[in-house]
């Protein structure tokens, strides 16, 4: 059942109220007791799909399972890419970036 916002005309009172799709919209106002009561049109909510089961991942085949693990490295090894190495650690001489500038003077332009 959706949750419907409703204002009212007369004192401004607004509230939400839980109701069937089939049932009528309210009228009397229940701040004011006055029939000017109405429903507010609003964008309406999502759907939530709360717990677990809603991976696209969840519901793949046996086959796929078995192919996956297959294709993952063992557990006790490392690959090439996770060790660090000194070769390919940048060295001073790499780049004449602003880590190579003297600390004095920089920034400041003579006019």
């Amino acid at each position: 059942m959706p949750t419907y916002d409703y204002i009212c005309d007369s004192c401004g009172h607004e509230f939400e109220a839980f109701e069937s799709i089939k049932a009528d919209p309210q009228r009397l106002c229940p701040s004011c007791q006055k029939e000017s009561l109405r429903r507010k049109i609003g964008a309406g909510a999502a759907i939530l799909f709360k717990g677990s089961g809603f991976y696209q991942t969840d519901y793949r085949s046996d086959s796929y399972k078995s192919a996956a693990k297959a294709d993952k490295p063992p557990e006790g090894a490392k690959s090439a890419d996770s060790s660090p190495s000194s070769s390919s650690s940048p060295t001073k001489s790499d780049s004449g970036g602003a880590s190579s500038k003297p600390a004095s003077g920089a920034g400041t332009a003579s006019t």
